[in-house]
């Protein structure tokens, strides 16, 4: 793992944010949260379409899942990332793609082998109840693979 690359190197507006604990068992890596809070907000106001932006460290990706009951929206905002369906070769990301994510599609994102990367993730409700199922983890192999 990439663990030497400096932090300097994800040249990115956005903020990295904190280490992402609550999830670091669903993870290959390091990865940081930095919830988003709409300007014209108050603290603690909700919004109707939430976000969170998540940096994944050089060679950072998380795990097989699939939610249930929602979609998922990635708007890729900095660095070189990959997107993979269960069964589908991996897509290369970078700043300004989108990938929407169907309701019950096995997946995973992350950063490329090189290259820091950040997204801005949000779920878009379908259908009760709204769940993320976090399956294995994505092999080396596959992960070789798909860095190809």
């Amino acid at each position: 793992m990439a663990t030497t690359i400096s932090a300097q190197s994800l040249n990115s507006a956005w903020s990295k944010g904190n280490p992402n604990d609550a999830y670091a068992q669903y993870f290959t890596g390091h990865s940081f949260l930095a919830p988003i809070q709409p300007k014209n907000l108050a603290e603690g106001e909700k919004t109707i379409q939430s976000y969170a932006n998540v940096t994944f460290e050089p060679g950072c990706r998380n795990n097989w899942h699939v939610h249930h009951g929602a979609r998922q929206i990635l708007i890729c905002v900095s660095g070189e990332g990959l997107y993979q369906e269960w069964g589908k070769p991996a897509i290369r990301l970078h700043a300004g793609d989108i990938i929407d994510i169907p309701e019950g599609v096995k997946h995973w994102h992350g950063a490329t082998k090189d290259s820091w990367f950040q997204h801005l993730a949000s779920h878009v409700h379908v259908a009760d109840p709204e769940s993320n199922e976090w399956l294995e983890p994505v092999t080396d192999e596959q992960y070789t693979e798909a860095n190809k």
